[in-house]
């Protein structure tokens, strides 16, 4: 039996192609469409105010296309981890991150990545895939807590420039009024530095930015992210120094601290000058240790220097809290170990 090819992710226009190649009424893409986004049904069958035989017609081609998850892991501070199932014997982490008032989904957009990062855990297993627009949407509509998300950030598995096409379709369900009605200010992508995606992204869609930078030296940074060869992280900053940050949308950087290799004044003086001008906000993280890599985390106390160090320049910098340790010491390493335990029969 053919496969059936997924209805969630569709924009009303795509729906009506497929509704009008079957036959069926144009107004029914409508319906279709808040049956997905409004009412988040997860059959066609729930579909009743479509006839039972326009549902069995697309049922023959078409299903809705949602991935539940496979298993939910809880930390002690409140933190969800989702494991859901895609492709054959793959799995893709999504991240429930409650604060206060706040739910915040940290969603996967690929199964593994291809840029390579050495500290990365995902990248280390290799890509397998692009996720489709049903299996990103999957990670919001699956979870327990899909009615209370007040935020997304796309900062689990991949690197989601990597998935341009897929993503801004994501994006503009979340932010469509036939789709989630979100706003862009609730959602943040992140990416390492795709810089033909990143212009694209900034003139197609306003949601905020995250730059995962790490070094501000550029010889230094390629050490540990190969994509610095093929995209320098000073043309990335020239090109967001084009752009306005000083209002409703904004920039960030992500910069994991590495006792001994990117924490001292020498760095932190060269990022200050490096973002000079542009208005963001520089994150530090504290490393969570990964197996076969040498270098750990920052202790406080040079964090925190490095945090006033920046500061005195005229950067806002914040340390960001560490969520869920128990859970997951790095992206990817509990996903990898649930397949590794579905392969072993175990």
């Amino acid at each position: 039996m053919a496969e059936k090819s997924a209805l969630l992710g569709l924009d009303p226009e795509q729906l009506k192609k497929i509704v009008l190649a079957e036959g069926l009424p144009a107004f029914t893409a409508v319906q279709i469409a808040s049956w997905l986004y409004a009412k988040r049904v997860s059959s066609l069958e729930e579909m009743t105010n479509l006839s039972k035989a326009a549902r069995a017609k697309l049922s023959e081609k078409y299903e809705v296309g949602r991935i539940a998850p496979a298993a939910c892991f809880t930390s002690a501070d409140g933190t969800k981890k989702y494991l859901f199932p895609v492709g054959e014997g793959e799995i893709v982490e999504a991240v429930m991150i409650p604060d206060g008032d706040r739910a915040t989904l940290c969603v996967s957009s690929q199964a593994g990545c291809k840029m390579g990062c050495k500290f990365c855990m995902t990248g280390r297993g290799g890509f397998h895939g692009n996720l489709s627009a049903a299996a990103i949407l999957s990670q919001f509509f699956g979870i327990a807590e899909a009615d209370c998300l007040t935020n997304a950030v796309f900062m689990g598995m991949g690197e989601p420039l990597d998935n341009y096409e897929t993503l801004s379709g994501v994006l503009s369900v979340l932010t469509s009024d036939w789709g989630l009605g979100w706003s862009p200010k609730r959602i943040t992508v992140s990416t390492i530095g795709v810089l033909p995606k990143l212009k694209r992204l900034l003139d197609e869609h306003k949601c905020h930015v995250a730059v995962s930078l790490h070094n501000p030296f550029p010889e230094e940074r390629a050490e540990f992210m190969p994509v610095q060869k093929a995209w320098d992280i000073r043309e990335v900053i020239t090109l967001l120094k084009q752009y306005d940050f000083s209002g409703q949308r904004r920039v960030s950087f992500e910069y994991t601290m590495f006792s001994g290799w990117n924490d001292d004044k020498r760095h932190a003086d060269a990022l200050g000058r490096l973002l000079k001008g542009l208005e963001c906000r520089v994150n530090l993280i504290r490393f969570h240790q990964i197996p076969d890599f040498p270098y750990k985390t920052s202790p406080d106390a040079v964090m925190e220097a490095f945090q006033q160090r920046l500061s005195a320049q005229g950067v806002t910098t914040t340390i960001r809290a560490s969520r869920g340790e128990d859970i997951f010491a790095a992206g990817g390493l509990l996903a990898g170990e649930h397949k590794n335990q579905a392969c072993d029969g175990r």
